[in-house]
């Protein structure tokens, strides 16, 4: 998720973060001149961007707001970012009417520093630095330990995370790592970037260049294998906006390059 010159607990202000790029992009205000600039950049090349990482937003929630309706109570929620209400935990916990333990992790210390802050009074969730592609730092992590009962189902959420991966990070292997992780009756929620519908090299490389985090752009066929070993909940992996929709997508939905699915592992 990080560049190799990068440690997750530095904080690096002078170049612009993923997660605060997309705090920017939803209208937050946890992020900086750089963050902003960035993602000016990037919607001056995908003019969709903004809509896209909202949409991004609104299919974590609907996807969330599904698997624990099917009765997990555990969530594993790697790339977290900033905390924008309403949180994971806040979303699983309105419909499971209980309470539900939330891991949250991520590898830029700010991010930490907002989530401890904002869960500090709370006993069922918590944030830890880790890096997504060393899956055993955080499954192994005792903090997530202590929240996860990796013998129950886990919701594990890998959203808009995996394509800050390169190739050379074998996000396959990250993706099976994880999965091995979990016991059977876990579902996996994905969403990830793609040039399928526009093309968006442009952006790709702007975006790299700039950022303390590669975009990785990939098709529908590479994006499905996140997915190996987990049986496809309907309709499948599908562009975000047209997956269980609350109300009918807007018209120009199909230019949101994200695709996004939910699994159920087997």
């Amino acid at each position: 998720m990080q560049r190799d010159d990068m440690q997750a607990g530095v904080i690096d202000t002078s170049r612009p973060h993923p997660a605060r790029i997309y705090d920017y992009l939803l209208g937050g205000k946890n992020n900086y001149d750089v963050d902003r600039q960035a993602g000016e950049d990037l919607i001056a090349v995908a003019p969709e961007a903004r809509d896209g990482v909202r949409a991004n937003r609104a299919f974590m929630e609907r996807a969330v707001r599904f698997a624990v309706g099917q009765g997990v109570r555990q969530v594993l929620d790697i790339g977290t970012g900033l905390p924008t209400s309403p949180n994971v935990h806040e979303i699983a916990e309105a419909v499971a009417r209980e309470s539900v333990h939330v891991a949250y992790v991520d590898n830029d210390p700010i991010v930490k520093a907002h989530g401890d802050a904002l869960l500090s009074r709370t006993g069922s969730t918590g944030i830890v630095l880790g890096d997504v592609r060393d899956p055993g730092s955080i499954t192994g992590h005792p903090d997530v330990r202590r929240l996860i009962d990796f013998d129950e189902p886990v919701v594990l959420l890998l959203v808009a995370v995996l394509h800050f991966l390169t190739d050379a990070d074998e996000p396959e292997r990250v993706a099976a790592e994880l999965r091995d992780a979990l016991p059977a009756g876990s579902y996996l929620v994905l969403s990830h970037a793609t040039g399928d519908f526009a093309d968006r090299r442009n952006a790709e490389a702007g975006y790299s260049s700039k950022a303390s985090a590669s975009l990785n752009l990939r098709a529908k066929d590479r994006v499905e294998r996140f997915f190996a070993g987990f049986e496809m909940v309907d309709p499948g992996l599908a562009q975000i906006s047209y997956w269980r929709p609350d109300s009918p997508p807007p018209a120009d939905a199909a230019r949101i390059g994200f695709y996004g699915g939910v699994g159920r592992k087997i």
